[in-house]
């Protein structure tokens, strides 16, 4: 059954080829800036997640994205403060020719096609495994999943916390050859940093204190499976050698043991951080890092495919009526499903399915009724002082993650304001290095006051 799937996902793709483009920024604050682009979809903003950054006060956070079609380049303004201009015309959406200077606030950008092409391939199946999503964002990472699966390459999954990265991890284990093998979750945030090791490559009997037992560790465990390596970023750095060291003999040594273990299993790693990043500081391997992303994908946040938020709703709803048949059916109104399109949520698709659960449970007669917070902005815009408030409808490890990131932002916002906004007299008083908090003012996009 699963093969069957799989062949099917692969051979009912839309597929087409799109020229590589290379985007040259030739005035403005990030003058001479360049990048050449083979990918289907490309965002451009001031915030640090867009695939192109500018340092421009004058361009919004997301300002505007490319997105390749059958017929060419669509350029779509993202409903930016200052617009998108072409030609001396402010634009919405346009298809861009071989070659387009625009503008954005006080930078001009320039759009070249290249004579390289790369293909595109959407999958026509909203849905692989138990991912839901038609939109083409979606549908392309179907498309890549379905043909990944059948192979034992390493993956590395990367998004923001509540986009589904556990789901990728079953659904390549459900459609691959170990299917029928274990799949092993290892979160590397859950476990203690000194009893890491042992559970990743397990431990004899007598190896420390409280080794009663000899013990197989997770990748032992998955032999013949996948192991699902959850939040890898928080590997220690001691530790990423012998990860590195097993996943290139596939073999493993359990501590305290002077004999090596030979393990069948592949590799499928998670993270919310972003690991380059992390190599430019020296906080991950960067042989891990490659060994790892052999077939890299990225999860668009859910507020970037508002697209998918009626099937996700709809399909939310369906499992609530099979397991409570007595419920009823509820409608969505045009009006309810517009209010969450519209809505950011910061918890991604996690949030909005327990959000519809609460909703279908408090609501009357059989309309859906939901209930929004008008004042919720998108992460990076929270008020200056905001207290530490913890949302007991998450599952632990995202609400422990927006309390850590409401930390980090009000600590790095008071330490900045502290010294007037002097970053290297911030870092040194905080014990960071320069690079490291310039990166960290622009993953928090923290402001000046005056800016704010």
């Amino acid at each position: 059954m699963h093969a069957t799937r799989t062949l099917t996902s692969a051979a009912f793709a839309d597929r087409y080829t799109l020229p590589k483009y290379r985007l040259r920024v030739t005035g403005g604050p990030n003058a001479g800036l360049e990048r050449v682009f083979d990918r289907r979809l490309v965002y451009i903003g001031s915030a640090p997640d867009n695939d192109l950054v500018l340092d421009d006060a004058s361009v919004s956070r997301n300002h505007l994205k490319i997105e390749g079609e059958r017929t060419g380049y669509r350029i779509r303004d993202l409903e930016s403060k200052n617009g998108t201009w072409f030609a001396g015309a402010r634009l919405c959406e346009a298809i861009l020719g071989p070659h387009a200077t625009l503008r954005l606030g006080q930078t001009e950008l320039s759009f070249d096609q290249l004579p390289e092409l790369h293909e595109v391939a959407l999958a026509l199946d909203p849905q692989f495994g138990a991912l839901q999503g038609q939109s083409s964002e979606m549908r392309e990472i179907f498309a890549l999943l379905a043909r990944a699966a059948p192979s034992d390459s390493t993956m590395l999954v990367e998004g923001e916390s509540g986009t589904g990265k556990e789901l990728v991890a079953e659904a390549i284990h459900g459609h691959s050859r170990r299917a029928q093998g274990p799949f092993v979750i290892f979160d590397c945030s859950a476990v203690q940093r000194e009893l890491v090791e042992s559970e990743l490559f397990g431990h004899i009997r007598g190896a420390f204190t409280g080794a009663v037992a000899t013990r197989k560790g997770a990748l032992a465990e998955a032999h013949g499976g996948t192991l699902f390596l959850d939040e890898i970023g928080e590997l220690d750095l001691d530790l990423q050698p012998k990860l590195l060291r097993a996943l290139e003999k596939r073999e493993i040594k359990p501590v305290g043991s002077n004999e090596r273990v030979a393990v069948d299993v592949r590799i499928v790693a998670a993270t919310n951080r972003d690991l380059a990043q992390m190599v430019r500081e020296g906080t991950f391997r960067e042989d891990l890092y490659y060994r790892l992303a052999v077939i890299r994908v990225n999860l668009p946040p859910l507020r970037r495919r508002s697209a998918d938020i009626p099937l996700l709703v709809n399909h939310f709803l369906a499992e609530l009526q099979s397991r409570n048949p007595r419920a009823g059916v509820l409608s969505v109104s045009f009006e309810t499903m517009r209010q969450l399109q519209a809505y950011p949520w910061p918890g991604n698709v996690r949030e909005l399915r327990n959000h519809i659960e609460r909703a279908a449970v408090l609501s009357d007669g059989k309309e859906l009724q939901v209930h929004l917070d008008a004042g919720l902005s998108l992460p990076g815009r929270e008020p200056r002082g905001q207290g530490l408030d913890v949302d007991y409808d998450l599952p632990f490890k995202d609400a422990k993650a927006r309390l850590v990131d409401a930390f980090e932002r009000t600590y790095w916002q008071r330490a900045l304001d502290a010294h007037q906004w002097n970053i290297s007299a911030a870092a040194r008083a905080t014990g960071l290095h320069r690079k490291s908090l310039e990166y960290l003012i622009k993953k928090l996009d923290l402001q000046r006051p005056d800016d704010a």
